[in-house]
């Protein structure tokens, strides 16, 4: 088995340098060797430094495991580093063509200089604000990745670490100031009696863009709690977002092609480290990933979806990430009391999960009660009444404890699997959504009208 694997990985090696050395010198092909080289790194280097980490303290107990084994915890620092040096290493293959090719070269940035009458063109302007665009995303991740290091050394509060996305996103957000300053939308076709075509939302559309970051990497850290479901919902995002990328590219004048170029750019190695880091995370367990992945992992997602001008389209993809929030809102500002954990608790009898209850310090009253009353009602919560009719017990609000209220007790993996499939879905649905409904709200699509 282990001569397999050297042989499998010699062979990625390989065809990863093969890739980034393409006699096309394509810059998308050689992303695509990169995303083979992070997987290869991230595979190799996670169980290498398994002990070091535990040794550091970086450490933490699988509560659903019988013995609640230690294994290594904040790996998803890991994943990020070896993600942030495969995105530095690609900047003189995204921009070979403009060093090497086309740009005049010594600092000249606007003018475009004649070269010799043997072969006609120009030496074109080097492209700063892409390059420009690709910094800014870097360092947004850099700052994510910190804070997120930051958080799993210090376990800091929800609601301290809740708006820390904001200092990540300021580069991202400078830069879109800058660079394209677009900050009003298109009205729907129903309201532009009332609106016009355009609405100018100024500083709200900035607003908007910082919600998104803070969204973004908040949802993948609520929905967690089972082995391998942080890895794994991000992975199926970042597999939508490609398949949205795709059509893009086929027509290379499209408006929208250089965006989606840079999100590819972007999602390639991603989904690379991710595969790594699933490998290791997936049941059962070896490692834990930690805040540090949800964090950067979000913060990915943010900046292709703020670069690429897509981030409408990019909320469908999380609309199981939507959902659990929404569900999950009572406990998470107070409304129902919220407890430190909310996984769901293993039954050791039947190897199976169940459903975490919050046990009420407090006998709850008025609007929490007539909440989890209504959500009983729908099938989406179980109550533990007392002798006197009081509220003892009720379900933690998470889509992961719903799926066992409503399909029962199952061993982990199966719901590590069902809750991918829900995410598959939800993410097919954002696609049918944008692609066959979008037209009935919007005329007009990236500059194309919708026939």
């Amino acid at each position: 088995m282990a001569m397999t694997r050297r042989l499998l990985l010699l062979a990625g090696t390989a065809s990863s340098a093969a890739l980034l050395f393409n006699p096309q010198k394509s810059p998308l092909v050689s992303s695509l060797g990169f995303a083979i080289l992070a997987f290869i790194s991230t595979y190799t280097l996670i169980p290498l430094l398994g002990d070091a980490f535990i040794k550091a303290g970086f450490k933490g107990k699988d509560l659903n495991k019988p013995g609640t084994p230690v294994i290594p915890e904040t790996m998803g620092a890991v994943t990020a580093f070896v993600y942030l040096a495969c995105m530095l290493l690609f900047i003189p293959f995204a921009f070979y063509h403009h060093f090497a090719a086309l740009t005049s070269g010594g600092g000249n940035r606007e003018v475009e200089i004649e070269i010799h009458p043997a072969n006609e063109g120009f030496f074109h302007p080097f492209p700063h604000n892409k390059l420009g665009e690709y910094l800014s995303a870097i360092l947004s991740l850099q700052s994510m990745i910190m804070l997120g290091v930051a958080d799993d050394l210090f376990d800091i509060r929800w609601r301290h670490k809740l708006f820390m996305p904001l200092l990540a996103a300021i580069p991202i957000l400078a830069v879109y100031y800058v660079d394209f300053g677009v900050t009003h939308v298109v009205v729907p076709m129903q309201l532009r009696q009332w609106l016009g075509d355009l609405v100018d939302l100024g500083w709200l559309y900035y607003a908007y863009m910082a919600a998104l970051t803070i969204f973004c990497t908040n949802s993948i850290n609520i929905l967690a709690g089972v082995n391998g479901i942080e890895a794994g919902q991000s992975l199926i995002i970042a597999l939508f977002v490609v398949g949205n990328d795709i059509p893009y590219l086929i027509k290379p004048l499209h408006p929208a092609h250089d965006s989606h170029l840079l999100s590819l750019y972007f999602m390639a190695p991603f989904i690379g480290v991710t595969l790594g880091l699933l490998k290791w995370n997936w049941f059962p367990a070896r490692v834990f990933v930690g805040d540090t992945y949800c964090y950067f992992a979000g913060m990915t997602f943010a900046v292709v979806g703020i670069l690429g001008h897509f981030s409408k389209t990019l909320l469908l993809f999380f609309i199981p990430q939507i959902f659990n929030f929404l569900y999950s809102s009572p406990q998470l500002f107070g409304i129902v009391e919220n407890p430190r954990h909310r996984l769901p608790r293993l039954n050791t009898k039947t190897g199976k999960l169940e459903q975490s209850r919050v046990k009420f310090t407090k006998t709850p009253k008025g609007i929490t009660v007539l909440l989890l009353e209504l959500l009983q009602k729908a099938g989406m919560v179980t109550i533990v009444y007392g002798e006197e009719g009081e509220i003892l017990e009720a379900t933690n609000l998470t889509i992961i404890n719903l799926i066992l209220v409503r399909l029962g007790p199952m061993r982990e993996d199966i719901l590590a699997l069902t809750i991918m499939g829900v995410q598959v879905l939800g993410c097919a649905l954002g696609l049918l959504i944008r692609y066959n409904f979008a037209y009935l709200i919007y005329e007009w699509d990236h500059g194309r009208k919708i026939c």
